[in-house]
C-alpha cells in the first residue's frame, strides 16, 4: 500500500508523548490475535485496521464524525463504494485493508469549498481537519489532499444512507434464473450465462440516465417506495420473495419470486428489475447504484463542529455554587463514616459475589445515610484502592510422609481497608473526596442505576456497563456549553435534550442496544454527580468542570487503573500526583487542576465543638478527622446537614470506658476542642464522672472467667438475675462469681442485662478490648500496570504505552 511508508514516517517523527498518546487512544495490538508491534511499520498497519479506526471515531465528537463522513462522501462520489473486507480468523495477522487510501484520494480545496457553501467557515473545518490528522483519523497524503483510513471508505456509502452494490446483492441473493428472468426485464435479452445476465444487469443499473428513463415509467406505487428508500435507509419490508427452499431463509440462503407476486403493483415492479433485492425475510434493500442515480444533486452539507447550545434552561439562583460545595463536604463525610465502619466490623464477600443486604443495611445505619448511597461509597472505595476483599491464608500442610493436616472450612473473602486507608483517613475532605471522584470518572458503571427490578441491588458488583463513561463524559461535556448564570433544566423534555447533546460528545452512544435505557443511565448519572458536589441545579461546579478536563485528557483509557487515586492530597500542583503520572503531562495537569478545585471548594475542616447542657455538640462545616474521631468515641451522631451534631450519653460513654478511656482523658480531650472562650458545660462534666464511678464496678476475670466486685451487693444482684442464667452463674465467695461461658460471652451477657463490666488480665490489670486493624492490599493498578484492552501483556512485548512509545522510539 502506498500510504504505508508515509504513515510510517509520520509515526517516526512523533515525539514521544504524542506517540503515547496516540498508543493509548488506539489500544496497544500485544496480546492474543494480534501480530506483535516491534516497527513503526507494524504500528502503521495496525493503524489502519478497521477496529484501530473505529477506535479512534469512537473517541471523538460528534462533530469530528460527521466531517470525516463529509471527506468520504466525496470519495464516494468520485470513486462510488467500497466493499469491507473478508473478516480473517484463526491468524495472528490482521485482515488486509480492502482499499489503498491513496488510489481514493480527496482534495481538501473540494472539501472546504463544498463544506463552505453549506455554511461552515473554511478556518473551523481546516482546524478540524488538523485535529484529525494529530490522530490519524486523516492519514499524511500528497499535498493539498486528504486520505481516510480505510474503514471510512467501507462506512461511506452506509452513513449517506445507500444500500450495497447491485453485483454484491444479486449474488447474495439470486441463482441463475432468477437473475436471468432480472436481466430480460430490464431488456438485455436471452444470455446464456449467470455471469453475462449479472454483467448486464449492472451495467444497465450503473447507467444513471437509463435508471431515470426507467422509474418515469414506473406505477405511482414505485415512486413512492423510492421515495422512501432514496434518501436512506434503503431498507424496506416486502412479500416480493420466498425460499428457494422453503422455510426460513438463513444468512447463506437463496430467494426466488413470490408466485403470483405481492400484490403490490409498485413493490413487483421494482422487485422485477433487480431495483430492489432481498436480504432477509421479507426484507429487500435499494442497490447502491438506483439510489446514486435517484438522488440527484444534494444540497452541501453543514457538519456540527461545534455543540448545538442546550435551550431548556433554569436561571440559577445566587447560592447556587455553595449548595455545591456543601453536597462535596457530605459527600466526603459521609464515605468517612461509611468506611470508618467497614474498619471497625469488616463484611463478608458472598460467595455469588457482592455484599449481603444485611450488612449493607448495618453499614447504612451506622453511617446513618441510604442503603443506596452506601452501597455507592464502597464500589467507589473499592474502585479507588481505598478498599479490597481479603480472604485468609490457608494453613500450610504439616510436614513429612504420611501426614496430612486436615481440611479446615474456608472462611469467606471479607471486605476490608485497604493500606491506602489510614492514609485518606487522616486527609481534608477535599483529599478523602479526590479519590472517590477520580474513580467515579472512569469506571465503567453507574452504580446507583439498577434496571433488574426482580434482582435485589447489592455492592461490589463487578463494573462492565459500556455506555457508563461515555454518557457520563457527554453529559459532563454538555453542561459545560451552558451560559453564565443557567442550567440545565429537569423534565422529560430537557434530559432528551441534554442525552442528545451527549451524544454530539460521546458517538458512542448513537447507536446502543435496543434493549439499553439510556434515559434511566442519565437519571442516576446527574443524580451521582449532584450527591458528589459537580453539579448543582443542572449547572456543573468547578470539580464538575475539572471532572470534564480529567475526561477529555482521557482518564478512562487506563481502567482499571485510577488517575489521581493515588495522589496526595497535601501535595501542591504537580507534586506527588501518583505513580506513572509524569510520563503523561496532560493527565497530570488534569489531577491537579481536580485536586486544586476540591481544595478551593471544599473549606478547611472544624477543628472544635459546640458544647451544650444538653449533652450535644455540635461541629459547624465538616469536622477534623482527629475530631470527628473523639466524639465519635464518647457520643454517637445525632443529625448532619451544615452542621454535624453528636449526643454524649451514658451509654456511649460506657463504650469508651471499654475502649480504654478514662474520665480524666475525655474531659480533657473535650475541653481541648472547645469553641474558643467557651467551656464544657457542669452536667457533662457530672455525666462523666458519674458512668465513670460506676464502670468496672463488675471485673469478668479472663484464666477462670470468673465476675468480681468489691461491692457484695452487687454481686448478689448479679446472681440472681434470670436473664444471666445461661451463663451459669455461681457465687464461690462474697466478693466473686465464676461463668461457664467464656469471657466473651460473659461480657456481652452481663451488657446487655444493663452492666458495664471491664475486662479484667490475669495480673489484674485491665484489659483493653481493642480489635487489630486489618487492612488489605488494594486491587487498583498502577497506570503502566493496568491493561484495560487486551488481558495480561505478552511476553516478551511493552506492558504498557509509555513503553511501546520507548521501544518504538529507541529503534528509529
Amino acid at each position: 500500500m502506498r500510504v504505508l511508508p508515509a504513515l510510517e514516517q509520520w509515526l517516526a517523527e512523533l515525539p514521544g508523548e504524542r506517540l503515547t498518546a496516540l498508543l493509548e487512544e488506539r489500544g496497544l495490538p500485544r496480546a492474543a490475535g494480534y501480530s506483535p508491534v516491534r516497527t513503526f511499520r507494524q504500528l502503521a498497519e495496525h493503524l489502519l485496521t478497521d477496529e484501530s479506526a473505529e477506535r479512534a471515531v469512537s473517541a471523538g465528537t460528534g462533530g469530528e464524525a460527521e466531517l470525516l463522513a463529509c471527506v468520504a462522501a466525496r470519495a464516494l462520489e468520485t470513486y462510488g463504494p467500497v466493499l469491507a473486507a473478508e473478516r480473517q480468523t484463526y491468524t495472528w495477522r490482521p485482515a488486509p485493508p480492502p482499499v489503498d487510501p491513496y488510489t481514493r484520494l480527496v482534495p481538501e480545496a473540494e472539501v472546504l469549498d463544498w463544506l463552505e457553501r453549506g455554511g461552515t467557515p473554511r478556518e473551523r473545518t481546516a482546524a478540524a481537519l488538523r485535529r484529525l490528522r494529530d490522530r490519524a483519523l486523516v492519514l499524511p497524503a500528497p499535498s493539498g489532499q486528504l486520505a481516510l483510513p480505510p474503514l471510512l471508505h467501507t462506512w461511506a456509502a452506509r452513513m449517506d444512507g445507500y444500500g450495497r452494490p447491485a453485483d454484491t446483492l444479486l449474488t447474495q441473493a439470486y441463482n441463475a434464473p432468477e437473475i436471468k428472468r432480472i436481466a430480460a426485464a430490464l431488456g438485455a435479452g436471452e444470455l446464456r450465462t449467470r455471469a453475462d445476465a449479472q454483467a448486464a444487469i449492472g451495467a444497465l443499473l450503473a447507467d444513471a440516465d437509463r435508471v431515470r428513463e426507467m422509474v418515469a415509467g414506473a406505477p405511482a406505487d414505485a415512486h413512492a417506495l423510492l421515495d422512501h428508500m432514496v434518501p436512506g435507509p434503503p431498507l424496506m419490508r416486502t412479500h416480493c420473495f420466498v425460499s428457494r427452499d422453503g422455510g426460513y431463509a438463513g444468512p447463506d440462503g437463496k430467494y426466488t419470486f413470490r408466485e403470483g407476486g405481492s400484490g403490490d403493483e409498485g413493490t413487483d415492479w421494482l422487485a422485477a428489475r433487480g431495483m430492489v433485492v432481498p436480504v432477509g425475510p421479507d426484507l429487500v434493500e435499494l442497490p447502491y447504484e438506483v439510489g446514486h442515480a435517484l438522488r440527484g444533486d444534494l444540497p452541501a452539507p453543514s457538519p456540527s463542529l461545534e455543540p448545538e447550545p442546550l435551550t431548556c434552561l433554569t436561571r440559577l439562583p445566587r447560592e447556587w455554587a455553595g449548595e455545591g460545595a456543601v453536597a462535596a463536604g457530605a459527600a466526603a463525610w459521609r464515605a468517612e463514616l461509611v468506611l470508618r465502619e467497614l474498619a471497625a466490623h469488616p463484611v463478608a464477600v458472598r460467595k455469588a459475589g457482592g455484599i449481603a443486604v444485611r450488612d449493607t443495611r448495618r453499614l447504612a445505619k451506622a453511617a446513618g445515610t441510604s442503603e443506596e448511597h452506601t452501597r455507592l461509597w464502597l464500589d467507589l472505595a473499592v474502585n479507588a484502592g481505598l478498599a479490597a476483599p481479603h480472604a485468609e491464608k490457608e494453613a500450610p500442610a504439616a510436614r513429612g510422609r504420611g501426614r496430612r493436616r486436615p481440611e479446615a472450612p474456608k472462611e469467606p473473602a471479607r471486605l476490608l481497608p485497604s493500606e491506602r486507608y489510614d492514609a485518606w483517613a487522616a486527609a481534608t475532605p477535599a483529599g478523602k473526596l479526590l479519590p472517590l471522584v477520580a474513580a467515579w470518572a472512569v469506571v465503567p458503571e453507574v452504580f446507583t442505576y439498577w434496571p433488574e427490578e426482580d434482582e435485589t441491588p447489592v455492592a461490589l458488583i463487578s463494573p462492565q456497563d459500556p455506555y457508563a463513561v461515555p454518557l457520563r463524559h457527554g453529559v459532563l461535556g454538555a453542561l459545560a456549553t451552558l451560559p453564565d448564570g443557567h442550567g440545565s433544566a429537569v423534565g422529560e423534555e430537557a434530559h432528551e435534550e441534554l442525552l442528545a447533546r451527549a451524544v454530539w460528545f460521546r458517538p458512542v452512544l448513537m447507536t446502543p442496544y435496543e434493549e439499553e435505557d439510556l434515559e434511566g443511565r442519565l437519571e442516576a448519572t446527574l443524580t451521582e454527580a449532584e450527591l458528589l458536589g459537580l453539579t448543582a441545579h443542572g449547572a456543573l461546579t468547578p470539580v464538575g468542570r475539572a471532572v470534564v478536563a480529567l475526561l477529555e485528557a482521557g482518564a478512562a483509557r487506563h481502567y482499571p487503573a485510577v488517575p489521581g487515586a493515588d495522589a496526595d492530597p497535601a501535595a501542591e500542583g504537580a507534586d506527588r500526583l501518583g505513580e506513572g503520572m509524569a510520563e503523561r503531562p496532560a493527565l497530570a495537569e488534569a489531577v491537579a487542576a481536580l485536586r486544586e478545585a476540591l481544595r478551593s471548594t471544599l473549606p478547611a475542616p472544624s477543628t472544635t465543638a459546640r458544647f451544650q447542657a444538653d449533652s450535644t455538640a455540635t461541629v459547624t462545616g465538616t469536622p477534623a478527622p482527629d475530631l470527628a474521631a473523639l466524639l465519635s468515641a464518647v457520643g454517637d451522631i445525632e443529625s448532619e446537614g451544615h452542621a454535624v451534631v453528636w449526643r454524649i450519653t451514658p451509654t456511649s460513654l460506657r463504650r469508651a470506658f471499654d475502649a480504654g478511656w478514662d474520665a480524666d482523658g475525655i474531659l480533657d480531650g473535650l475541653a481541648a476542642v472547645c469553641r474558643p472562650g467557651t467551656d464544657l458545660p457542669q452536667p457533662l462534666t457530672y455525666t462523666v464522672k458519674d458512668v465513670a464511678r460506676g464502670h468496672g464496678r463488675l471485673r469478668v476475670v479472663r484464666s477462670a472467667c470468673c465476675v468480681r466486685s468489691e461491692d457484695t451487693t452487687l454481686i448478689a444482684e448479679v446472681a440472681a438475675v434470670r436473664g444471666l442464667a445461661k451463663l451459669g452463674l455461681r457465687r464461690i465467695a462474697p466478693t466473686v462469681l465464676i461463668s461457664t461461658a467464656p469471657p466473651d460471652e460473659t461480657l456481652a451477657a452481663l451488657r446487655a442485662a444493663g452492666y458495664a463490666p471491664a475486662l479484667e488480665a490475669e495480673t489484674g490489670t485491665t484489659v483493653l478490648e481493642r480489635v487489630p486493624a486489618q487492612r488489605s492490599r488494594p486491587m487498583v493498578p498502577t497506570l503502566d500496570q493496568a491493561h484495560p484492552q487486551y488481558g495480561e501483556p505478552v511476553r516478551g512485548l511493552p506492558s504498557s504505552a509509555r513503553e511501546m512509545a520507548a521501544q518504538l522510539t529507541t529503534g528509529r
